[in-house]
Formats: C-alpha cells, sequence, structure tokens
C-alpha cells in the first residue's frame, strides 16, 4: 500500500502540534463519521470503502522523508515530530459493514482514541467513504433501474484520476453491478473485468464482415459485437447475424451478443431484437451503452427497449448528477477522569447541529415482514429490548410518534478496531455486495422510490433526545 500519511488536511497536523503542546495529546476523545443529505435526493445511502480505510489504519507510518519535509515548515515542535515517527493508530473504531443502506445525521463509523490519533486519520476516513459510498449508491440507483438487467460498469477512461476508476469499479460492485471494464480493479478486489471491442477494432478491417468474423474465430466463446461503426441495422446487425450461423453456431456455440453504443437505442434496439429473432438467433443479447443514466435507463425499459445488458461508464464513476458525497467527521464527546463528557456543535443551521455523546445505533425490523422500520440512535450504554413495546418519536416533530411491537433490534455498528488492533476481517468483495442487494430489499419500496422518496425515521431514543435538548439549553444561558 502507498503512503497516505501526509493525505491529511493541514490543520490536522497544526492542531495535533498544538495538542501536544497543550497536554492534549493523551486525552481519549470520541468522533463520529455521518452524512446529512442522500445523493440524488434518494431515500438512502450505501456505505462502501472500510476495508480501505482498515488498510490504511493499519500501515499507517510517518517515514523520515515525512518528518524531513515537516521540520522543514518551520512550525512544529520537535517533540512533536518524535511523536510522529513513532507514531501507531492505538484506539478504537466502529463502523456499519460495507454494503450497509445508510441515513442521514447517524453515526456510520465512531472512532474512539487519544485527540492526536482521532484528528490525523479525519481526512482519509472521509476520503475512503466519502468517495466509495457515493459510487456505491449510484450504482445501485442504476442497477435497480435496470430491473434485473445486467449492468456492467464502464467508466475507467472517464473517472477523475487512478484511484478513482479503480476504487470506484469496486464501490460500484458493491452497490450492484455484475462487473467491470478497469483489469486493475479484479486484479486487486476480485471485481469480474471483461470486454471485447472498440469501434477501432472494426476501422482496422477491410471490411466489417471480416472484422466479425476474425473476432468470433479468436473469442468463440465471448463474443460481443460492437455493430453500429458504420450502419446499425443496415450493416451491423446482419454481418453480426451472417459471422454467428457462419462460425459460432456450427460449433454449438449460442451464448454471444451485439453491442449498440450510439443511435436512438430504444429504436435500433427493438428493430435489432426482430432482425435478430428472425433470423433464429432468439438466443443472442442485446447491450447497450453511451451516457447511461438510471433515468435514460428507465425510460429505456418504459419504452419497451430490448436490452439484456447495460454497460454504464461516466455517468456512473462520476456520479455526475451530484457528484459529492458530504459526509463530515464531528467530536462528539471527550474523556476527563475516566467519566465520557458530551460535546455538541451548535448552529443557526439546524441540520449542522450535532448529536453529543458517544452512541450506538439499532435498526428496527417488523418480525412480520421483515422490513426495516426505523433506525433508532442510542447513548452506548443503552439497550433495546425487542421484547417489549417501543415508543419512537420524530427529534424535530416529537409529536409524530409511533409504538411499535414483534419487531427486532439489531445494532448496526461493529468493532472494526480495538487498542489498535483490527479485530474485524473484512469479508470477500463479493459477500458484501451479497449483503448489500439482501439488505436494500428490506427496504420498502417506497423508500427506494427515485422521486420524493418516503423519508426512512432516524429517531433519537428519549435519554439522548433529553441529553441534547438539555445541552442547547444550556448554551443558550
Amino acid at each position: 500500500m502507498k503512503n497516505y500519511s501526509l493525505l491529511c488536511d493541514f490543520y490536522e497536523l497544526t492542531m495535533s502540534n498544538g495538542y501536544l503542546k497543550n497536554g492534549f495529546s493523551e486525552k481519549t476523545t470520541y468522533f463520529d463519521m455521518f452524512f446529512r443529505k442522500v445523493p440524488d435526493e434518494g431515500g438512502f445511502a450505501v456505505f462502501a470503502g472500510l476495508e480501505q480505510l482498515c488498510d490504511y489504519i493499519k500501515n499507517l507510518k510517518f517515514s523520515d522523508e515525512d518528518i524531513d519535509f515537516l521540520r522543514k515548515k518551520g512550525i512544529f515542535e520537535e517533540e512533536f515530530l518524535k511523536y510522529l515517527a513513532d507514531f501507531k493508530f492505538t484506539g478504537d473504531i466502529y463502523a456499519v459493514p460495507e454494503g450497509t443502506p445508510i441515513f442521514p445525521y447517524e453515526p456510520v463509523i465512531t472512532v474512539k482514541a487519544k485527540a492526536i490519533e482521532a484528528q490525523l486519520i479525519e481526512t482519509f476516513l472521509l476520503l475512503c467513504v466519502n468517495h466509495q459510498s457515493l459510487i456505491a449508491t449510484k450504482a445501485n440507483r442504476i442497477v435497480r433501474a435496470a430491473q434485473g438487467r445486467t449492468v456492467l460498469e464502464f467508466g475507467s477512461r472517464r473517472a477523475q484520476g487512478a484511484d478513482g476508476a479503480v476504487i470506484g469499479a469496486r464501490a460500484a460492485y458493491i452497490g450492484g453491478c455484475h462487473g467491470t471494464a478497469c483489469t486493475l480493479t479484479d486484479k486487486l478486489y476480485d471485481v469480474p473485468a471483461g470486454g471485447t471491442m472498440a469501434h477501432s477494432w472494426v476501422q482496422m478491417f477491410d471490411s466489417e464482415y471480416e472484422a466479425f468474423k476474425t473476432y468470433c474465430e479468436i473469442y468463440p466463446e465471448s463474443t460481443t459485437l460492437l455493430v453500429d461503426t458504420y450502419d446499425t441495422l443496415g450493416s451491423g446487425i446482419p454481418n453480426a447475424i451472417k459471422v454467428f450461423k457462419e462460425i459460432l453456431l456450427p460449433k454449438g456455440i449460442t451464448n454471444f451478443a451485439v453491442r449498440l453504443d450510439s443511435g436512438d437505442i430504444s429504436y435500433l434496439s427493438k428493430k435489432a431484437r426482430k432482425m435478430l429473432d428472425d433470423a433464429g438467433l432468439s438466443c443472442c443479447k442485446i447491450t447497450a451503452s453511451n451516457s447511461l443514466d438510471e433515468y435514460i435507463i428507465r425510460d429505456l425499459m418504459l419504452q419497451g427497449a430490448k436490452i439484456d445488458t447495460f454497460g454504464v461508464g461516466e455517468r456512473l464513476i462520476t456520479a455526475k448528477s451530484n457528484p459529492v458525497f458530504g459526509g463530515v467527521y464531528k467530536l462528539v464527546a471527550v474523556e476527563k477522569d475516566g467519566e465520557i463528557i458530551p460535546k455538541i456543535k451548535i448552529s443557526e443551521n439546524i441540520g449542522k447541529i450535532t448529536n453529543p455523546h458517544f452512541k450506538k445505533v439499532y435498526r428496527l425490523f417488523d418480525n412480520n415482514t421483515g422490513k426495516a422500520i426505523a433506525d433508532q440512535i442510542c447513548i452506548h450504554d443503552e439497550t433495546i429490548d425487542d421484547t417489549k413495546p417501543l415508543k419512537i418519536f420524530d427529534q424535530y416533530n416529537v409529536w409524530k410518534s409511533k409504538t411499535i411491537t414483534d419487531f427486532t433490534a439489531k445494532e448496526l455498528l461493529k468493532p472494526i478496531f480495538i487498542n489498535g488492533e483490527q479485530v474485524y476481517e473484512c469479508p470477500p468483495i463479493n459477500e458484501v455486495r451479497e449483503y448489500c442487494l439482501n439488505q436494500i430489499e428490506t427496504l420498502w419500496d417506497e423508500v427506494k422510490r427515485f422521486e420524493n422518496p418516503h423519508s426512512y425515521y432516524v429517531d433519537l431514543s428519549e435519554k439522548l433526545w433529553e441529553l441534547k435538548n438539555k445541552m442547547l439549553e444550556e448554551h443558550k444561558k
């Protein structure tokens, strides 16, 4: 893994230097990572990026070159530079598993660590989770729009940099894509990579027929022919039909496809489907690409487009319609003489007021339907007894309340690091993907709408709500 020790906002170093100078280096602190708004006005997001965060924490150290660079800045104490030279994360981290559907304002990561340790990991923690959660969320929207059709991630060449392409493809797979065009993502993360040809292959030959014939001869078991280089319906589909019958069918091969990459995809797919069926090639699949997203795919489905596979590139890998996942990292408590002292950030903007204290999050599932009812944020020492009725209420409109029965309460945050040692084994990527899709099935369809989704309730326990309001009142004085 690369050395990312200096991939941090400079203020994390200046604050840490100050903490050491003022005797705060041993102070135990609690930070929450949460987000405030679902991208694309959606009903939920998908948590991703935990595996890369774990790798970062395990390998975080400052090299001699790092220390020399910081010394040349001329503002850091030698004592602090020595501290960095011996640095090792020794704290605790709790997080929801990758692939979990998440909602605004609930902690998805909690860090309990000494002040400097907790501060120095802020930027990379946010970077990991913000980027991958954004792409996983977008991918899942696209996958849901495809209504069971295969979706492939095709965006490497349009991504924001190498890491954006490689890690973005990983996140897209977690969100539900079936594979990627990015070879390195397959090598590093076991995300299935595949691909066939570009227009240049067809143009390289003297004729479209010769290009198709040669490709089928080289790759008979995995042929997808790009049929729109010259004339999709006039030559592309007819030449593909001719080659399939001449080269593949005599070998008993029926697993092949054509790809549409331009023009009116809906119209062309329907015409192509009829031509293929009339030629006795109902087994031939149709793939479509070309600046697709969830809205275009949804419209194609409504128009009855005959598409089996979607290749989605730039609008997925960049989350073009809403390219920022606004996760934040806020101090929520400190320890003093062994006691946890809650902290709160107050703002005239209600959405920026934080929920104080070291907390846990429960997801409440209806035992009859298996569907998620709501999430409840509690103080760390609270437990929910799901054998008894539970009253939940809207933290901003407390008159909106509901008593639930016959439910199961499950804690979302799992221990990842304890005393600096990783205690959580990151599951294989295919298991993360399957877990994600299964967990999304526990959400009501109303929460999964693209427009005006139902607001899933994230409530505070009565104890936490009372603490928060008490602290707000005290700060008025």
